[in-house]
């Protein structure tokens, strides 16, 4: 295009910016908005994009192979998270003799579970802006799941209070690495409509957790307990070196440094991310990321409504098995009770990711779910009733399809450049994670059995994270009418006539 076109487009408004040098690609600014967000047809390559390819069909193709290698690849995450939720929430151990083994009274076990988070919280912007710049998250991801499994058995040969206080603390730090690097890594890989299943997908990996870690600790407890001289409940510990090593095999890196994909496959991967943001490729190493995340007040916003959230949720995770006690049952029946709500909740997760990535639509598919375990806090509130108090349960864990969602808002919201994107994610999962240390102790057991103070604490927390969303969903709104203000303006005023190729960049909300 030529620079004439710049200058009859900036003399038609006195909102738009005139280039420096010739070109409408020099254009930065239209109404304060960055005009590179938006893909009218001067801002990219005019070529048909799916012409290297071999055509539409072929791309579609090519694409599929592609999602279905990384899909394959990306499935170990699931075990990784597996280990990584029950290792963090010791799922089973207050059950198992945990805190009579390490001799623990008053609030010392709350103080072992949540002294993890004053390591996994600070750790995981510096991480994440690590991981961008090594580009290598197929070493860098199961490097740290090593270290935290050598830090795993530490804790299983830790005999006192301190021991296991020392440990936790380290072990919080290299767990700072996985969620949000992978979230990240993924990011790096799938569109917006089709980012919201796979995080999905490895969040499945908590719930699985939550459904099955009873169980197994049961299991190992039962044919281990005793072995060697060694406690039962320690050899829950003991699992992680190895599915780690077979990791750094197994996981893939950044599309550009992959190995194990064609040249036309890594330019497919590299084409799929640059029209998610209408066009523009990602640049490497961006520098600034951080400060760039640190000045958008969306990225905090987010973080003090997930904030909210996890208050609720990491407490449920967390006391899961002791409010499944409540119903009155043995140890290994209220083992069995606690499969069922995370299993229930698994597939519903799964239709609410799905549908939020199919539609494009993030708020309701947060505000439900939240909705639903509220109602569940209520009801557990109201009442002892055995019948009652199980189905809240179920309600209580369909608000995990939230925690999915939001983790792809952010995604969403902050597309690029990389750099910005990997301190969002870590920004905002690591003021959230913050919230694992006041929720350690939101259901002590002077509450209970009926923690009716617990409940309410969980359904304000619920509360406020709907009410930021909705706020949050509201300027997402604004922001795309007047993107489409100002693209109508400079289509109408370069009087362009070309078809598009790629969509513009719009915001999901």
């Amino acid at each position: 295009m030529a620079a004439g076109s710049a200058d009859k487009l900036s003399a038609t408004s006195p909102d738009i910016e005139k280039p420096k040098s010739g070109g409408l690609a020099a254009l930065t600014s239209v109404k304060g908005i960055d005009v590179r967000q938006l893909n009218v047809e001067y801002a990219i390559n005019e070529e048909d994009p799916d012409e290297e390819f071999g055509g539409t069909e072929e791309r579609a193709r090519m694409e599929k192979q592609l999602l279905r290698k990384l899909d394959m690849r990306f499935a170990i995450v699931c075990l990784m998270c597996i280990l990584n939720f029950i290792d963090r929430t010791a799922v089973s151990a207050r059950l198992q003799g945990f805190e009579k083994d390490l001799k623990l009274t008053g609030q010392q076990f709350q103080t072992v579970i949540a002294i993890l988070y004053i390591g996994y919280v600070p750790m995981q912007v510096p991480s994440n802006i690590l991981l961008n710049y090594t580009a290598k998250p197929s070493l860098y991801i199961p490097t740290a799941m090593v270290l935290w499994g050598m830090l795993s058995i530490l804790t299983g040969i830790a005999h006192d209070f301190k021991g296991a206080l020392v440990v936790r603390l380290f072990l919080g730090t290299m767990e700072a690495a996985f969620y949000p690097g992978v979230v990240f890594v993924l990011s790096k890989w799938y569109t917006r409509r089709e980012l919201g299943l796979r995080v999905m997908l490895l969040f499945t990996g908590n719930i699985t957790s939550n459904a099955f870690g009873g169980l197994l600790s049961a299991a190992i407890l039962t044919d281990l307990n005793g072995k060697l001289g060694v406690a039962g409940w320690r050899y829950l510990f003991y699992i992680e070196v190895f599915v780690a090593i077979c990791a750094i095999f197994i996981l893939p890196d950044f599309p550009a440094s992959t190995k194990w994909i064609t040249p036309l496959e890594r330019r497919l991967a590299e084409v799929r991310m640059a029209e998610e943001v209408a066009g523009a490729f990602d640049e490497g190493n961006s520098r600034g990321g951080l400060a760039l995340a640190v000045r958008d007040w969306c990225v905090w916003w987010l973080a003090v409504a997930f904030f909210a959230m996890i208050v609720g949720l990491s407490s449920l995770q967390n006391f899961f098995p002791t409010l499944t006690a409540t119903l009155g049952f043995s140890t290994t029946v209220t083992f069995l009770l606690i499969a069922p709500p995370w299993l229930f909740a698994a597939v519903v997760s799964f239709f609410v990711a799905r549908s939020s990535d199919k539609t494009g639509e993030r708020f309701l598919h947060i505000a439900i779910p939240n909705l639903l375990g509220m109602l569940g806090f209520v009801i557990a509130m109201s009442t002892m009733s055995l019948v009652a108090r199980y189905i809240s349960l179920f309600l209580m864990a369909i608000s995990t399809a939230a925690d999915i969602v939001i983790m792809t808002w952010i995604s969403n919201i902050i597309p690029r450049p990389p750099a910005k994107r990997a301190a969002a994610i870590a920004i905002v999962n690591s003021f959230s994670q913050a919230a694992g240390i006041p929720s350690s102790y939101i259901f002590p057991s002077m509450w209970g059995p009926t923690y009716r103070n617990s409940f309410a604490i969980c359904t304000a927390a619920y509360g406020v994270n709907i009410l930021m969303c909705l706020v949050l969903r509201q300027y997402l709104a604004s922001e795309n009418k007047r993107l489409d203000e100002v693209e109508g303006a400079i289509v109408q005023s370069i009087e362009r006539k070309a078809d598009r190729k790629i969509k513009p960049f719009r915001y999901l909300y």
